[in-house]
Formats: structure tokens, C-alpha cells, sequence
């Protein structure tokens, strides 16, 4: 997660960048990035679980540590030196996409992939890609897998690295989406109609998302759901689940979720709730326009990562193996949400 409006800078989770070649200030609160923060999982509808239904499904072993770290590899690699908004860097980055998606049969949403912001002072782009449903009638509603795949270009040197290459924030969440986009480009096995939109500006102030969902709203955009991917690069510590929501009490998404998955696969993270998770990422424009069930799907969790809009976020700290494991594991949840004849994810 990351700098949400007005300096929601809190936590080791977000802050406000100021441009591609300006240096920014991280972590002004000074809340800790790898202490033990979390505090006991509430009782009662809050918390997760004992028991959670389990459906069969398949569980596709699609995607690879080699194949994720090829995207995470260039995504934040130096050559992009940080992918700010507006920078040459993020151009790279948006062409990187936009083949993905060609490659893969992606459509464009739009009239091309680009949905270029009103609200940003720089040229900048969401980069956004369609799959339309197979059902005749379930394809008029929509599912948008979201992440945002700008970060925060430069900062105050460390042994010489001033380039913040932003691997957890958020390459790993751009390389699940273009891998899930990957498998519905290659299979075809949505029913409903799915939407993979790739945010910039998110660290200026989620102005991506928001420009984004405000049109869409406007255009009447029949939207069902909205699930966004953010910072899934290293595991969670000590925990019975592998990913959290934010807003987790909003909806039944995890349960919905792990039912899919067949596995407690998403919990209950407190400190989510504690530091406003669910209003600091991409998610949050959606549910404000759409009223409708909008998450970030996170692995963040306050103890595990400690360079958080520093140079020291390097390929060389993730997990691919880890990656893979949340992708393949997140296509049937993807999948059967999409294809289940009812709206079965319903806010609470």
C-alpha cells in the first residue's frame, strides 16, 4: 500500500511522492516497518474463521517462479529507475504491459490501452485491458483486477542506491495481474466480463483509480466486484492464512475466496484495520463510486518488509516461489467468482 490522499502517510505503508527527479521524505510518522505491530485477532464475525467451506477446484499449477521473475526482473530492473508517474521509466513500464496484453489476447478496453489521467500534471496512463464474459448474460457484469504499477522513481541515497526500484511496491502486484491476465487471455473461461487495469499515479495520491472509476461510474459501468493486488512480494510472518484483505469486515470476500481456493488461504490482518488499509489503495475509489465490494489483496503485513519506499526494495528481496504459490492459487478464486451464476460476494 501506499501514499494515499492528502499525506495519508501512515504507517510503513504510505506516503506521498513529489515527482520523478525530486527527492521525497519516507515514513514521516515514524511508525516501525519490521516490529511485531499486530495485535490478537478479534472474536467473533471479525476474525477469521475456524472452519471455512470447501469446494473442489482446480488448482493450476499456471505460472512459475521462472515466469514471475522474468516480469519482476524488468519491472524493477534500474533501466526504469523507479517508474514514477510521468517519467521515461513508467513509459517503459506501459509498453511492457501493453505487449503482455497484445501477446496474450487481451483487447483494450478503450479505444487503446491507455486511459490517460485528467487529474495528473504529467502525461500519464492506466494501462487497461478487457476480456469480454462468454455468458450471454453474465458478461454485462464486470470485474475489474487491479494494481497499480507506477512507485516513487528516486529518494535519499543508500550506499550509493538512490534508485527506489519499488519490487514489492508494486511490481509483485503488477506481475499477478498480468499473470492472471495471462491465463484468462489464454483460456477464456470467464463468464462474467473482466477488466485488468494497471494504475499509475497511485503514489501521487491514487489519482489513477480515481480517475478510473469516476468515468467508468459515469459511463454506467455495470460492476460487480473490484479486487486489487498490493505488495504480495514476501510471505506473511506466523499466520494461519497466506494473503489479508483490506476491509475485511466490509464484505465476505475472504470467505468467498477461501471457498474457492479450498483453503484459508485469506485472514484477518488487525493491523489492516488499525492503520485505514482499505481507504490507501486502488480499491477504495471503486467501492466510494460503486457502493460495490472493492479490495486489496496484501501480504504486507508491518513485521515482514523493511524497505518500503527505499532502494533497498530489490528483486533480490522477494519471494518468487511465494508469488507463484498466490497466483496459482488465486486463479480458481478468480475464476469461480467469476463464473458462479449469482453475485455470491455481497457487502455486509
Amino acid at each position: 500500500m501506499k501514499s494515499k490522499y492528502l499525506l495519508f502517510c501512515i504507517g510503513t505503508l504510505f506516503v506521498v511522492a513529489c515527482g520523478s527527479t525530486q527527492m521525497i521524505t519516507t515514513n514521516p510518522d515514524n511508525i516501525p516497518t519490521a516490529a511485531n505491530t499486530e495485535t490478537p485477532t478479534p472474536s467473533g464475525p471479525d476474525g477469521l474463521k475456524a472452519e471455512m467451506p470447501k469446494e473442489e477446484v482446480s488448482e493450476p499449477a499456471f505460472t512459475s517462479a521462472e515466469k514471475v521473475g522474468a516480469i519482476m526482473n524488468y519491472l524493477a530492473s534500474d533501466e526504469l529507475k523507479g517508474r514514477d508517474s510521468g517519467s521515461e521509466g513508467i513509459e517503459l513500464a506501459a509498453q511492457f504491459i501493453e505487449t503482455h496484453f497484445t501477446k496474450n489476447d487481451i483487447q483494450p478496453y478503450y479505444k487503446s490501452f491507455r486511459d490517460t489521467l485528467s487529474n495528473f500534471s504529467k502525461p500519464a496512463y492506466n494501462i487497461v485491458g478487457f476480456i469480454e464474459g462468454t455468458d450471454p448474460e453474465l458478461k454485462k457484469e464486470f470485474i475489474v483486477i487491479g494494481a497499480h504499477y507506477d512507485h516513487i522513481g528516486t529518494t535519499k541515497p543508500v550506499n550509493g542506491d538512490y534508485i527506489a526500484n519499488g519490487a514489492n511496491d508494486n511490481a509483485s502486484g503488477t506481475t499477478a495481474v498480468l499473470e492472471m491476465a495471462r491465463y484468462f487471455g489464454q483460456n477464456k473461461s470467464n463468464k462474467r466480463s473482466l477488466i485488468f487495469a494497471l494504475f499509475s499515479a497511485e503514489e501521487k495520491g491514487l489519482l489513477g483509480s480515481k480517475h478510473m472509476a469516476r468515468n467508468m461510474k459515469e459511463a454506467g459501468l455495470n460492476l460487480y466486484v473490484m479486487l486489487n493486488f498490493e505488495m504480495i512480494g514476501v510471505s506473511l510472518r506466523s499466520k494461519k492464512y497466506e494473503l489479508y484483505i483490506t476491509g475485511y469486515e466490509k464484505s465476505n470476500l475472504a470467505e468467498i475466496s477461501n471457498k474457492y481456493a479450498g483453503d484459508h488461504l485469506i485472514g484477518y490482518l488487525p493491523t489492516a484495520k488499525q492503520y485505514g488499509l482499505f481507504k490507501r489503495s486502488d480499491n477504495y475509489d471503486f467501492y466510494k463510486e460503486f457502493g460495490v465490494p472493492s479490495h486489496t489483496y496484501c501480504t504486507f503485513d508491518f513485521t515482514n518488509f523493511e524497505f518500503y519506499h527505499k532502494p533497498g526494495d530489490e528483486v533480490s528481496e522477494m519471494d518468487m516461489g511465494h508469488m507463484a504459490k498466490i497466483i496459482n492459487k488465486m486463479i480458481p478464486v478468480v475464476e469461480g467468482i467469476t463464473n458462479a451464476p449469482t453475485q455470491e460476494v455481497v457487502m455486509k
